[in-house]
């Protein structure tokens, strides 16, 4: 039963070693591979390259196609290992992570057993404040779930072209067809909609349909030019090699830019094919290799949520800690692939039948739903008023929010709320850091007798300057349109006082830390800030810039949350006044904005920090809903400052 099977190819181990590798380096951040993660390509294609050939070999043999015998097989491959691990993170979870982060990630873990996370995913990939995804010790099944639906799929496809036409060109064809068109829509969306283009199956398919024609490829072209097969191999290699050392979360990906690992992969098993043991085949059928290939798939499984969770326990890994997190991952993969995934696999009576592997398959999965279901209702109740009620503040939208007043990124034409019925109006204009200062600003202005209408836009400063947005992976242009309409509609309403606020350009650059993104000069941005205020005061309108709040590196209701879940205090997710404030760019915006006639800079600062420290718990209350936007209870606290030092300045 341990023998390898006559098939077995040492270079595609190798191959499996190579991309989890890549991954774990990634994740890990023990090496400078900025683009390991496109060693979920590799696996990728290695599936379709398999699957395919597997598939395509029993249609050829026996003209049809036994469905219950091949998921019955990938049942008893994927299923217990994955659960397992499931049902670990979880268990570790309930001490390590908050209540609220516990119903959180449940819900993760339930459409993890469900291979259904990547769909979940995209939703949470368009929520503005959702938690960060960093943090979620399931999402990285989102690629498990991406190739169990191709499971679903595929070999309906495969059995459809051999219905049609019987031969292997008509299937050539078909998976040709499939996999041009999946790549165009990749291609497509990856610059449109990037989070459909990552996590969506069939706009990775072409994927896997790479790998599915590589299988149908003759090996005999290869067999006897030993010299072609080695210079595919070294291609190969160096696709890869260049993915890895290039590509950076940052890039427009996957796209045209996950061809490259896609072909490497493709090159790579051709010349493996031919039976060729040299070069890089040769290497790749190394025992270290051949060790951690064995052991990808519960390498791939453990690696994640170990590497979450000592970054929650400590705040920064040193590169011995993250050494010993690699060994532990080692640990767990090697004792879950002996005691559970390969016994499970070759489990006699388990590969007997298919209903007997099938039938425990689902039993699993509805077990596992269940159980991540039954934990996050657990999970609520087990919430004391503490938990319950920094939940509630981090849940809580800001009034303009709450009325979907905040345009989101496609918008390009303003659409103002209205609050307040007062004769006189204040514009509020800005991103989200001028929609969380909604709140207090719209009771403080129905006390004065004034309306406030809003002009808000996700992400989208008032200052005048194009810059990158994450989200969209390329530059804003959508906010450069809004925004001068916007201008011209506050112009024209000619409202008593205009106020403002926007991310700081220092807390932009700190969330975009290491990430590769275009940055903003200094220059460029003065200058916006400096246009957006001259073209209101010429228009004869008032102005209050509202200085941005203290940056925080974490999400501050779940760093509070876990503090004193584990007993501490919540003054341990404070930050020092020089990271959290920045004082000195401060200085040249508040320059900036008084300089323009009209203009006055409003700076609440010290309700959050002293001297040295910014707090994110104050007065028995959580200051910030997350790393930057503030928690609308306390947003609600500081009306009678807002009425002080915003609405007195309309009287100036």
């Amino acid at each position: 039963m341990s023998a390898p099977s006559p098939d077995f190819r040492p270079d595609i181990e190798g191959l499996r070693a190579l991309a989890v590798a890549g991954v774990v380096a990634f994740h890990f951040g023990l090496t400078a591979l900025p683009g390991g993660f496109a060693g979920v390509d590799i696996f990728f294609v290695i599936s379709g390259y398999l699957i395919t050939r597997h598939l395509v070999t029993e249609i050829s043999g026996t003209g049809r196609l036994d469905f219950l015998r091949f998921y019955a097989r990938r049942a008893r491959r994927l299923l217990p290992a994955a659960l397992f691990v499931i049902a670990a993170t979880l268990a570790a979870g309930a001490i390590i992570l908050s209540p609220e982060e516990q119903a959180l990630y449940s819900k993760g873990a339930m459409w993890a057993s469900a291979y259904m996370i990547n769909l979940w995913l995209i939703r949470w990939s368009f929520d503005y404040f959702a938690n960060d995804a960093a943090n979620n010790p399931f999402i990285h099944y989102w690629s498990l779930s991406v190739e169990e639906q191709f499971y679903l799929a595929w070999p309906a496809l495969l059995m459809l072209a051999g219905w049609l036409k019987p031969g292997k060109r008509t299937i050539m064809l078909v998976i040709g067809i499939a996999g041009l068109v999946s790549f165009a829509v990749c291609a497509w969306l990856t610059t449109v909609s990037q989070p459909w283009a990552f996590y969506f199956s069939p706009l990775r398919a072409w994927e896997f349909a790479a790998g599915g024609l590589a299988s149908m490829a003759p090996a005999w072209l290869l067999q006897k030019r030993r010299w072609l097969a080695l210079a595919l191999s070294l291609a190969g290699l160096a696709m890869i090699a260049f993915a890895y050392f290039t590509f950076s979360e940052e890039a427009p990906f996957p796209g045209f830019l996950a061809l490259v690992p896609v072909a490497g992969t493709v090159l790579l098993l051709l010349a493996g094919a031919a039976g060729v043991r040299v070069g890089v085949n040769a290497a790749l059928a190394l025992p270290p290799l051949q060790w951690v290939g064995k052991l990808s798939y519960s390498l791939y499984l453990w690696h994640w949520p170990v590497i979450v969770y000592a970054g929650m326990l400590v705040e920064q890994l040193t590169l011995a800690q993250r050494l010993a997190c690699l060994g532990l991952t080692l640990a767990l993969s090697a004792l879950s692939y002996h005691f559970i995934e390969n016994p499970i696999r070759r489990n006699g009576w388990l590969m007997a039948n298919a209903a007997r592997a099938l039938v425990p398959a689902l039993l699993l999965t509805g077990t596992g739903v269940a159980a991540a279901y039954g934990n996050a209702a657990l999970a609520v109740r087990h919430q004391d008023p503490e938990q319950r009620s920094i939940a509630a503040s981090a849940a809580e939208p800001a009034t303009a929010r709450a009325e979907a007043c905040v345009e989101g990124y496609d918008t390009v034409t303003p659409k103002p709320c209205v609050f307040g019925n007062g004769r006189r109006m204040i514009a509020l204009f800005g991103d989200s850091h001028a929609d969380h200062w909604s709140t207090p600003l719209i009771e403080a202005g129905k006390k004065n007798g004034y309306r406030v209408e809003t002009w808000l836009k996700s992400s989208c400063r008032p200052s005048r300057f194009s810059f990158y947005v994450t989200k969209l992976n390329r530059n804003y242009r959508e906010c450069d349109q809004w925004r001068e309409q916007a201008i011209k509609e506050i112009i024209a309403a000619k409202p008593s006082l205009v106020v403002i606020s926007e991310l700081s350009l220092t807390s932009s650059r700190k969330m975009a830390a290491g990430k590769g993104e275009p940055d903003t000069p200094d220059a460029v941005w003065r200058a916006g800030l400096r246009s957006t205020l001259t073209t209101l005061s010429k228009a004869g309108l008032k102005i209050a810039f509202i200085r941005d709040v203290p940056f925080n590196d974490e999400n501050i209701d779940t760093c509070v949350a876990r503090a004193l879940w584990r007993d501490k205090a919540p003054s341990l997710c404070d930050q020092t006044r020089s990271y959290a404030a920045n004082d000195a760019m401060a200085a040249v915006e508040r320059e900036i904005v008084t300089s323009v006639p009209n203009a006055s800079y409003v700076d609440l600062t010290d309700r959050f920090c002293n001297t040295t420290t910014c707090h994110v718990f104050i007065d028995g209350q959580l200051a910030f809903r997350d790393q930057h936007h503030l928690a609308t209870p306390f947003a609600e606290s500081l009306e009678p400052e807002v009425e002080k030092r915003v609405i007195s300045k309309v009287g100036r």
